[in-house]
């Protein structure tokens, strides 16, 4: 029985139809591809200059004959009633609503057509496809967060039925809370996992401490995907080992769509037939394939509100090997408002000096999470929860790796902690600026 693409369809998003138009997209020649995509930026622009009272405004000096004229739109501007920024023709009641987490600072109300959300489910289900996974037969192990009010909570559970999926809590990462999913498997078929990365990292440390390979004791397992938190290597090396299973990285918006996919060769493929991604320097200027630059895109089938040319907060590359029918994302390097200023102007990627501590404070098994705050320039504080408080060894030998990657002369200050706080939706935030 097909009751995850029933659910969707009771809720008036035609997948079928999706379906069968991203098959026709893919099947596109290259020249054809490029088209289409031509097409669909024009069509999509032009619908929302003529369509759109709140996109007339601020598009008031596009060139509709010239991309580069089309002015980059971040999450602020977005910050005013959903009513005035819908187009023509919906309203709050026939959209499909909702929220951004916050993660980036800027929380806002977003909406998207339910057609663009059809095709936005079309685009998910082809890519777990990838692994053998079919969303109405395969049982989802699913680590995200749950809402604590009544209505939401049991809102969620009701679509955790129809999708077939059994979600744990990722607000209770004890070993007592962990024994629990550890039994949930054991007596569940799942054929894969999908979540939040940190909670997954915490049971697989989890695993390890009790020397268990989870496709030992559920061998249903096919593949694990984490979403909407940085993934390391170390800590893909550690899930993969004590899963059985390949850890698979997924990049996406809840405004947007999925953005990209590591495909079985190891390579991040960005989506290209729902959106346009570009990468951009300050000035929205497009940066070559191998640098650094603001994450921009637009969303091909939202007519109900305008996301184009959209700084979605984050810093990436492409790699120099991606094409225009096959971009391939090489990194995401943080958030925009996650930069680490030091006193000498210096600037780094919060998640690098995450990264660098990383590196150091997880050897002996000790610490089990760690987030980092930058008070100012030259103050850095590292909350931890451990089992036991860190030595003066072991702290100094944090510093000394902190200053050799970045700067000499800093402030680094340690605090343990007896629990770390998340977002509501359960995100860990792992590092943020206080400048």
């Amino acid at each position: 029985m097909r009751l995850f693409d029933i659910s969707l369809k009771l809720n008036g998003f035609e997948i079928d139809k999706a379906k069968k138009v991203l098959a026709e997209i893919q099947k596109k020649s290259d020249s054809d591809f490029k088209t289409y995509v031509d097409i669909k930026k024009r069509e999509i622009l032009k619908h929302h200059l003529e369509h759109n009272s709140f996109y007339k405004v601020f598009g008031r000096d596009i060139n509709i004959e010239d991309w580069a004229t089309v002015p980059i739109m971040t999450k602020r501007h977005l910050q005013q009633p959903i009513e005035k920024r819908l187009s023509q023709g919906y309203t709050p009641k026939n959209v499909y609503l909702n929220k951004t987490s916050g993660s980036s600072g800027d929380p806002f109300i977003f909406a998207k057509d339910k057609w663009c959300h059809a095709m936005t489910w079309a685009e998910i289900i082809d890519r777990f496809s990838w692994y053998n996974i079919d969303f109405n037969k395969s049982k989802q192990a699913r680590f995200y967060g749950i809402p604590l009010d009544k209505r939401g909570y049991y809102k969620e559970r009701v679509k955790d039925f129809f999708s077939n999926r059994y979600r744990f809590s990722i607000f209770d990462l004890s070993d007592n809370s962990f024994e629990n999913t550890l039994k949930k498997f054991k007596s569940t078929s799942f054929e894969f996992i999908n979540g939040y990365t940190s909670p997954i990292v915490q049971f697989a440390k989890f695993l390890k401490r009790k020397e268990i390979v989870l496709t030992d004791i559920c061998p249903s397992l096919k593949v694990c995907i984490v979403t909407s938190e940085m993934l390391f290597d170390i800590d893909k090396t550690l899930m993969e080992a004590q899963f059985g299973i390949p850890v698979v990285n997924e990049y996406g918006a809840s405004e947007l769509d999925l953005i990209a996919f590591e495909n079985p060769k190891g390579d991040w493929v960005v989506n290209t037939e729902t959106i346009l991604v570009e990468i951009v320097d300050a000035d929205g200027n497009l940066v070559p394939h191998g640098k650094d630059g603001r994450v921009v895109i637009t969303s091909f089938y939202n007519k109900a509100h305008p996301f184009i040319r959209y700084d979605i907060g984050d810093i990436g590359s492409l790699s120099q090997q991606s094409t225009e029918r096959q971009p391939v994302l090489e990194k995401l390097t943080g958030r925009t408002n996650d930069i680490v200023i030091l006193p000498s102007g210096k600037k780094a990627a919060g998640l690098t000096f995450y990264y660098v501590t990383k590196s150091v404070i997880e050897n002996d098994g000790n610490v089990i999470e760690f987030i980092i705050e930058q008070l100012t320039t030259d103050h850095f504080i590292i909350k931890y929860l451990s089992k036991i408080e860190l030595t003066k060894n072991q702290k100094e030998n944090i510093k000394n790796e902190i200053e050799r990657y970045l700067e000499p002369g800093l402030i680094v200050d340690f605090e343990k902690v007896s629990k770390l706080l998340r977002s509501k939706a359960g995100k860990l935030k792992q590092f943020s600026s206080k400048l």
